[in-house]
């Protein structure tokens, strides 16, 4: 046994609201740049409903993630080295613009300086990418703009693999919200994918990044992520992802989307795992095995064996600490109510979620019956055959006992629940319905439900405890003399106090696009932030002689 540590994440989509909220300061904070105006590292999708890219869980089309061969061995779906050789300078496995879609703004200047004229002056959309009128068409949230059309949800790639009947019943069906970001998956296939080795998982904390230094724009990871989070920066030449807001977590502090949840859905810890059993565990004959296979290399950080395998790894004790208290390890090994998304594609995914199950209580009162009833929620739990099985598309490769088991610990939950907060006597027999205990039952309650800040997120620091704290880079309002909230900093809106940069950041900050400005927003240049300049793309002014330093 070789323990390492790993940081994941557990979303408990009962409480989204797709609000998109997350996607939005998510945008803000990592991709509001040239050649990145596609890119979303986190969006919410409406499900059913195609995804974004379109259809990216298709990969008979795509191509993505792992498969196991004859022998019982894993290979990328993609081919291998000299399948990657052969078409290195002409992938065609690649989304295109229109799978994603063409980024737009809208032509804002024109409600302000159209002449005096018989019609109301509109703001028509134009290409970010080009900056000509357009037809808008899709977008990386549309089934959610479109409600869910029939024109579009019938070509779901989960719902195609479910039984005809959910097909015919579509309409009968629920909805529900879906955020993504990248996995950080145990066994990664694009870091596999990268002829240049430039994506790489940290051995410290398992998050998976792009070494700006290194890629060389092969785009072969972006085929090998069957999640097809990885994006294409055509300004920089350049992979982007999800870094799990890394500056952030090395401090201590959640990512950006998880401080920003509005619905408090996201659950940050630390897990450790077993190295030496990950491929064993992706390689498991049954697809339907995964799940179990995935949630038993996770260790018990309480466990003296684990404990001792950590120290030998050279795991610090805050980190064992944090290990014990992790909400993740919790919902997913303790009380078992958290599932991965698609371990059919092998990578042991480590950001699970929590199937929701409102849909279900909804169903109940609307014919009249007592919604959290146990017995009326396990009965329907029976009948509802067609949500767990879309769910069971979607989390354990398509079989429902696991999801149906998770439903039944959510409904146990809130029925057991309703009688403390109604001030009766507790009914002991629906938790062990469950297998649960009444104190399981009601430890589940208050994270799931009443949570504090420090219980859903828990992240120990990546530094060691000095004599002067930490800077973390914060709005400039946030120190002694800032430029105030109505008012600009010295070098820009970003400008703030000189904070520290770690290097990988300074890397992926040092060569990025040559001018801050869109193509749609030529007449008006962006600001500059001298942090993150490269020394080319100045603005008039910038130097007061006039010259160039």
């Amino acid at each position: 046994m070789r323990v390492m540590a790993q940081m994941a994440m557990v979303m408990n989509l009962d409480k989204c609201i797709g609000c998109h909220t997350c996607s939005v300061t998510c945008k803000q904070a990592w991709t509001n740049r040239a050649g990145t105006e596609y890119v979303w590292f986190n969006n919410v999708e409406t499900r059913p409903g195609l995804g974004y890219p379109r259809t990216y869980e298709d990969q008979d089309r795509w191509r993505g993630g792992w498969v196991r061969d004859r022998r019982g061995r894993l290979r990328l779906r993609d081919g291998g080295r000299l399948a990657k050789l052969a078409r290195i300078f002409s992938n065609p496995k690649l989304p295109s613009i229109d799978d994603y879609y063409e980024p737009w703004t809208y032509d804002y200047e024109n409600l302000t300086s159209a002449p005096l004229g018989e019609h109301i002056p509109v703001a028509a959309p134009r290409s970010l990418i080009s900056g000509k009128p357009m037809k808008v068409s899709w977008s990386a949230n549309w089934d959610d703009d479109l409600g869910g059309s029939p024109e579009i949800v019938p070509h779901d790639p989960v719902l195609k693999q479910v039984s005809e009947q959910v097909r015919l019943e579509l309409e009968e069906t629920f909805m529900f919200y879906l955020p993504r970001i990248c996995e950080h998956c145990l066994n990664p296939s694009c870091v596999a994918s990268c002829p240049s080795g430039a994506m790489y998982k940290r051995s410290e904390d398992g998050i998976v990044l792009v070494d700006q230094d290194r890629c060389r724009g092969w785009r072969m990871c972006v085929s090998g992520c069957p999640y097809k989070k990885v994006y294409f920066n055509h300004k920089t030449g350049k992979a982007e992802k999800c870094t799990l807001c890394y500056p952030r977590i090395e401090v201590g502090l959640p990512t950006v989307c998880s401080e920003t949840c509005v619905g408090r859905l996201r659950y940050l810890g630390l897990v450790f795992y077993d190295v030496d059993r990950v491929l064993e565990a992706a390689s498991v004959a049954d697809e339907k095995d995964l799940y179990e296979a995935q949630r038993e290399i996770l260790l018990d950080p309480n466990d003296p064996q684990v404990i001792a395998g950590a120290r030998a790894e050279g795991i610090s004790p805050e980190w064992i600490a944090a290990a014990q208290r992790s909400p993740v390890y919790a919902l997913i090994n303790t009380y078992r109510v958290a599932l991965p998304l698609h371990p059919e594609f092998r990578t042991v995914p480590m950001v699970w979620y929590i199937p929701p199950l409102s849909p279900v209580v909804d169903a109940v009162s609307r014919d009249g019956h007592d919604g959290e009833d146990i017995g009326n929620l396990f009965g329907a739990l029976e009948a509802l055959r067609i949500p767990i099985e879309y769910l069971a598309g979607l989390f354990t490769a398509g079989d429902t006992a696991p999801v149906e088991a998770v439903l039944r610990r959510l409904a146990a939950m809130r029925s057991y629940m309703r009688d403390i907060n109604l001030g009766r006597e507790t009914q002991a027999h629906i938790p062990a319905a469950v297998g649960m205990t009444e104190q399981q039952i009601y430890d589940m309650y208050r994270l799931l439900a009443i949570a504090k800040y420090d219980e859903r997120y828990v992240i120990p620091s990546a530094y060691a405890p000095t004599g002067a704290p930490v800077e973390e880079p914060a709005c400039s309002l946030d120190f002694d003399g800032g430029p105030g909230m109505y008012a600009s900093g010295p070098f820009g809106e970003a400008s703030g106090v000189p904070v520290p940069v770690a290097v990988e950041t300074f890397h992926a900050l040092q060569r990025r696009q040559t001018t801050g400005e869109m193509a749609a927003n030529a007449s008006r240049p962006s600001r500059l932030n001298l942090l993150n300049w490269d020394g080319r793309g100045a603005p008039p002014g910038l130097f007061p002689d006039g010259g160039q330093r």
